[in-house]
């Protein structure tokens, strides 16, 4: 850390942060009982430095599974500089140069799909989509074909609608009452097939997607014009989907016209190893969303991309002067997200991240399963690329969950020892037990040995 802020104006910073800033997902009160918030000063590379000058391994890319491609990155902030002083902003009627240019390379990572809709927020991407669901239902079904299935345990952001769709009821509480037309399926969890009624012990890929056509026979499939998944579960535990399940998704989908909207926001832009997590399965959606990993932090950017199918359906009557997507997204419009976005791109291109993320992702899963055999609390080790998950439990035969308090205990632990980690937090009630992974892309192998010993070391103290 370079010693920027002197011992008085770090003082100062934290006052005022203490005084005048409204926090994300934490609790306050401690901040007047003789805690203070923790303020990260600088980063580099995998570190990060509070206030106190004291590094951290950082192994949640942000704390939210965003920095992909690391801290402290000069040409990405130069190309925002350079981009924000030459043209910084007009609204998504017209276009720009960064727009263009990184929607054509992004377009060129999607085979299947062809159109890019700009935002500034995971949650916004999602909300756009139900949009476009919602109309087309309109446009083609009398209004009819406007259910949105979402699953058990994903979430999709943070605005009523999207808490609608939401999977997570700790989180979805005291929010409600919700936008009607929202229904859940239930979710592919292996590990907890057998709190399933019905679960076989083979094939449970397949017959955990056959839930979903359950459910889409209950409600009619003239009724329901969506499906909207998560890749890889992220803030529900880490869940990627068994072998089957994915291939009969989209059997369903065809089969009942409905359109795949596949959630992207955690898993985008090289997170699971490819360039999207669907792509790990092989599916073709009709619609993507994303965001943290899109720009690695550096600018505030999100994209719904669509099918060209989905496109020509918002054109096909210009007569119709309701014929068209009537939506904008203000900050949509900036410039410096685009512009980050390319140099991100061209960052995990140039340092091959990809492979990287993949052989990391590798070694990591490794290192928790030789966890899992040393300490009988770690139930379940999953995950796909850099983004991995070890759920706790308080008894591998029962698969009773941990008790949430000690779950945080092992993450208070490592965050004493230098690494931040996570785990599930205000999700699923009474399974908040999963500690996740998520380190940026460039991680090397001493980085992952180091996450791992952190836990190694927290897991001994806080269960002896």
């Amino acid at each position: 850390m370079d010693g920027t802020f002197s011992d008085n104006d770090i003082s100062r910073v934290v006052e005022a942060d203490r005084k005048n800033v409204w926090h994300h997902l934490i609790q306050h009160a401690p901040f007047f009982t003789g805690a203070d918030p923790k303020i990260i000063v600088e980063g580099k590379g995998l570190r990060i430095w509070d206030q106190h000058g004291k590094e951290h391994i950082d192994a949640v890319s942000g704390g939210v599974w965003t920095v992909n491609v690391g801290y402290g990155r000069e040409r990405i902030g130069d190309a925002v500089r350079n981009q924000i002083v030459k043209m910084n902003f007009f609204g998504g009627t017209m276009g720009s140069i960064p727009g263009a240019i990184f929607a054509e390379r992004l377009i060129e990572k999607m085979p299947g799909l062809s159109r890019v809709y700009y935002m500034n927020s995971g949650s916004e991407a999602n909300e756009k989509a139900f949009k476009m669901i919602r109309q087309i239902a309109h446009k083609r079904y009398g209004g009819k074909k406007h259910k949105i299935l979402y699953r058990d345990r994903d979430y999709h952001g943070t605005t009523i609608a999207c808490l609608s769709a939401g999977g997570q009821d700790e989180r979805n509480a005291q929010y409600g009452p919700y936008t009607p037309g929202f229904v859940r399926v239930p979710h592919c969890l292996e590990y907890r097939k057998h709190e399933q009624e019905g679960a076989p012990s083979e094939n449970y890929g397949e017959w955990a997607a056959d839930q979903i056509e359950k459910v889409i026979l209950q409600e009619g499939p003239d009724t329901v014009g969506g499906l909207c998944l998560e890749p890889v579960t992220a803030g529900g535990g880490v869940i990627p989907a068994p072998e089957g399940y994915w291939q009969r998704v989209q059997e369903i989908c065809n089969k009942y016209d409905i359109l795949l909207h596949i959630d992207e926001v955690v898993c985008g832009v090289g997170r699971t190893g490819t360039w999207f997590g669907y792509q790990q399965y092989g599916v073709q959606p009709d619609i993507v969303t994303m965001a943290k990993g899109v720009a690695s932090g550096y600018a505030a950017i999100a994209c719904l991309v669509t099918t060209e199918e989905v496109f020509d359906m918002f054109k096909d009557d210009a007569g119709d002067h309701l014929n068209y997507f009537r939506d904008i997204s203000t900050f949509g419009g900036c410039t410096a997200g685009p512009a980050a976005a390319i140099e991100n791109m061209a960052i995990i291109e140039e340092e091959d991240l990809l492979d990287n993320t993949t052989a990391m992702g590798a070694r990591m899963i490794e290192n928790l399963n030789a966890l899992a055999d040393k300490h009988a609390v770690i139930g379940d080790v999953r995950g796909k690329g850099l983004f991995c998950g070890a759920e706790l439990v308080a008894d591998r035969t029962s698969k009773e969950p941990m008790a949430e308090a000690k779950v945080q205990a092992v993450v208070k632990d490592c965050m004493a020892q230098g690494v931040v980690i996570g785990a599930t937090n205000r999700s699923v009630p009474g399974k908040n037990n999963t500690l996740c992974f998520s380190p940026a892309l460039i991680s090397t192998p001493d980085d992952i040995d180091a996450i791992t010993e952190a836990v190694d070391q927290a897991l001994t103290r806080v269960f002896s």
